[in-house]
């Protein structure tokens, strides 16, 4: 190295460190401008939203005050049930920027594979309590839609965890939660990412001296290798958001059974109209691992009913 690249380097090095030491004397504010800059909520309205059905129904999702003594909080939803009363149901956890109502192709693609689907805003999108979301806040608001999609689909294994981009990071954390007792068949992500700090060290060439600072973790690539539900990893090779190999190291990470679908030439948001087919297919084979988990169940339920009374002769 000559001592104008090694002189480069250790400018850059310096600069990095009095950066570091600036922003740890101010947390607080590095925390604030990072969700700002991270999350980029967008406001709607109910109005935006062009009906799936004729049944779509808008939902108020109530929460506690987030002080006491402070206003009641809720979390906008739509409902968009199939015409079949059996149907699958799916949780759809939407990424960074767009709203619920921005991402109807994606919802309404979903829906025409056979789903009943359950979107949510998170607090500070939409129409949902304004604030400024974080990674806390976040998991809040999809334990409560998570709720809400239990009481519409009480069996678990008619339930999909759906998540895409940073709600893939939403999806996995919901999905290990709820693993024991398992309360879903199935997780899937689309354009996955492995963490926050990844997502910074991948795309930003100072990335490796920033991750320290990365306040936001959604870190899914230390939780994946403990869910052993059914998972399916969608990633389009050209996405110039999440880069297709985090999600490739997320699908190696993960136990069985699981599948891996990399679209080639797909973009980050929208591989459900430029592989439409092939989308749908890969919904349907989700579909069809939730009636196959569910048949031997009923089988053996079948098989005692059948057997019970002999054995009261």
């Amino acid at each position: 190295m000559g001592s104008k690249g090694g002189l480069k380097v250790w400018s850059m090095l310096w600069l990095a460190s009095a950066v570091m030491a600036w922003v740890l004397s101010g947390c607080a504010w590095i925390d604030t401008q990072q969700r700002a800059k991270v999350y980029r909520p967008t406001a709607g309205t109910m109005a935006d939203w062009k009906p799936i059905t004729d049944h779509d129904e808008a939902l108020w999702l109530e929460m506690p005050p987030a002080q006491p003594g402070g206003q009641a909080q809720r979390l906008r939803a739509v409902w968009i049930p199939s015409d079949n009363p059996v149907a699958p149901s799916v949780l759809y956890l939407h990424g960074t920027f767009r709203n619920v109502f921005q991402n109807r192709p994606k919802i309404a693609a979903i829906h025409a594979a056979g789903f009943s689907v359950l979107a949510v805003d998170y607090r500070g999108w939409g129409e949902s309590t304004t604030l400024l979301p974080s990674e806390e806040s976040i998991m809040e608001d999809a334990e409560v839609a998570w709720a809400a999609l239990t009481h519409r689909a009480p069996k678990p294994d008619s339930r999909v965890i759906f998540g895409h981009s940073m709600g893939s990071g939403v999806a996995v954390e919901l999905a290990l939660r709820h693993r024991d007792p398992l309360a879903y068949g199935a997780l899937v992500v689309e354009s996955a990412m492995t963490s926050m700090p990844d997502m910074v060290r991948d795309i930003n060439p100072f990335g490796i001296v920033l991750v320290p600072l990365v306040t936001q973790q959604f870190a899914s690539i230390d939780k994946i290798g403990s869910i052993d539900a059914p998972k399916w990893f969608l990633s389009g090779t050209a996405d110039h958001t999440v880069p297709p190999q985090q999600t490739q190291r997320l699908y190696e990470a993960a136990p069985g059974p699981k599948h891996i679908e990399m679209f080639d030439g797909g973009s980050h948001s929208g591989l459900h109209k430029e592989f439409e087919q092939r989308y749908q297919a890969v919904w349907h084979d989700v579909a069809a691992s939730l009636r196959d988990r569910v048949r031997p169940a009923e089988t053996t339920a079948a098989g005692s009913a059948n057997t019970a009374p002999a054995a009261l002769h």
